[in-house]
């Protein structure tokens, strides 16, 4: 992985920590639409987090391919690309 591992373990932590707090929230029968604003909290840090990731995928693993030259390798970076968008627009 080529992101910022600091950067990104402090997000999946920080959602981790979120994740636990919303069980307790759910556990102890907290109101609807905190628990919601909650969980809609964690999904944007998952969603910064993966954001970084792709970015840094981009800028590193597709770029190299394509400085390379390599045309299968280069059509199988933008296959994923492609893959990961479809999944994203889901």
């Amino acid at each position: 992985m080529k992101a910022d591992k600091t950067k990104i373990t402090r997000l999946l932590k920080t959602a981790r920590g979120q994740l636990d707090g919303l069980l307790k929230m759910v556990e102890d029968d907290r109101y609807c639409i905190d628990i919601s604003n909650q969980l809609m909290a964690t999904q944007a840090i998952l969603r910064k987090a993966n954001c970084e990731i792709m970015h840094a995928h981009l800028n590193s693993c597709v770029r190299e391919a394509f400085e390379e030259g390599d045309s299968l390798r280069t059509q199988e970076k933008l296959d994923e690309i492609m893959e990961m968008m479809d999944k994203l627009s889901k």
